[in-house]
Parts: structure tokens; sequence; C-alpha cells
């Protein structure tokens, strides 16, 4: 029979524990996540879809760098232990630390993608051939991709903004496992968007980011083997 100090010791570590936990502070982390942008909701809701209203819902969504990349720190930092779990004040705690990193990616990244969508939406009065289109098309993608890599290593690490986008280029073309982890993430969130509801990456960015991680895990190792002391 195991003593009181042991089972004591056990409890939060088991399956169904750890299961718990996880569920828990994906919540938790989703809760808090669209609590940060809840402003910015209301204020898309104000604008409503027009297309020249794109630059407007661009300042809007200044904020959704900071709070991914507080979801990422987050969730990377965990607790599998059910008696151990502090997710809301390890979100709060990536979100002050990451807020200015952050903004510093993701303000020229979304200036840049307005810029793309815009010009894609207004294609038509541009007189360009149509194979423009296509090749916007494929750079927004590829911008996409490599602010998903520069956000993560944001959240993760403390490299200055020009190194975080260099790191995020390069890891872009060698570990292609982290970009195709993103690019699949890109397609469920468009495919939910276009088939259900616009509402539905930002109900599931808390388990579309623990996905990010985990295709990431790769890029994350080399990161802080290679660039940090």
């Amino acid at each position: 029979m195991r003593s009181k100090a042991t089972a004591g010791a056990a409890f939060g570590r088991g399956p169904l524990s750890r299961g718990a936990a996880l569920v828990h502070t994906l919540l938790t982390v989703e809760a808090l996540f669209l609590a940060t942008l809840s402003p910015s909701l209301a204020g898309l809701l104000f604008l409503g879809g027009a297309p020249n209203n794109l630059p407007l819902a661009a300042l809007c969504l200044l904020p959704l760098g900071p709070a991914l990349a507080a979801a990422l720190y987050a969730l990377h930092h965990r607790s599998t232990d059910l008696a151990e779990l502090h997710p809301a004040r390890t979100y709060l705690r990536g979100l002050n630390l990451n807020s200015v990193a952050a903004l510093r990616i993701w303000m020229p990244l979304s200036a840049w993608m307005t810029v793309i969508t815009y010009t894609l939406t207004h294609f038509a009065a541009t007189g360009l051939p149509s194979w423009w289109a296509a090749l916007l098309a494929v750079i927004g993608c590829g911008s996409l991709l490599w602010g998903a890599n520069a956000l993560v290593l944001t959240a993760l690490f403390t490299f200055r903004a020009v190194d975080t986008a260099r790191l995020a280029g390069h890891f872009l073309l060698r570990r292609p496992g982290a970009s195709a982890g993103a690019a699949s993430l890109l397609v469920v969130a468009a495919a939910g968007t276009w088939w259900l509801t616009e509402a539905l990456p930002l109900l599931l960015a808390s388990l579309m980011l623990l996905s990010l991680l985990h295709s990431s895990r790769r890029m994350i190792a080399e990161a802080r083997e290679d660039f940090t002391c």
C-alpha cells in the first residue's frame, strides 16, 4: 500500500490528470486570447466586411500579434501537473514580456498583408495581367508562413526584431516541417472561414497554436541550441 505522501506526490501526474490539465490550459488561454481581442472584434463588427475598410480593419487587429505571442508563450510553458496549473498567470506574463517585440513583427506584416489583400480585392481596377494575382497570393502565403515562424521565435526568445526576421526566413527554408505545419493550419483556417464561419479560427485559436508549437519543435530546439547562449 502506498503512503499518503506517495499518493499525494502522484496526484496530478497521471494520464487523466495530464489530459484535464491540457484541456484547462487550452480553455483558459482561449478565453484570455478572446478577451485581449475583444476591443478589436468590436471594431471589426462596427466596420463590417467592405473591402474599402481593410486598412481600418488592420488597425483594429494590431493587438492580434501580442495576443498570439502571449498564447504561444502560455502554451509552450504549460504545466502537465494538475496541481500546478497557472495558465492565466503565464498568459499575462507572456503578454507583458512579448507585446512590444510582437508588435515590431506584426505591424509590418499586417501592413504588407493589407496591401496584398487590398490589391487582390480591387484587382480588376489595376489593369494587371491575371498571373499577377496568383503571384501576389503566393507571396501573401509565404509572408504568413514567415510571420508564423517569427511569432513563435518572438514568443519564446528575446532576439532583436531584425534577428527574429532573419531567423524566421532562415527556418522557412531550413525547416520545411514547420512551414508545412503552419501551411496546413492556414488551409484549415481558410476552409473553416469559407465553409462555416469567420469566427471559427478565433474559437479554435489555442488548439491551432498548440499544433503550431508542435510542428515548430525542431525549429525551437535548433534556435535554442545554435542561437542562444
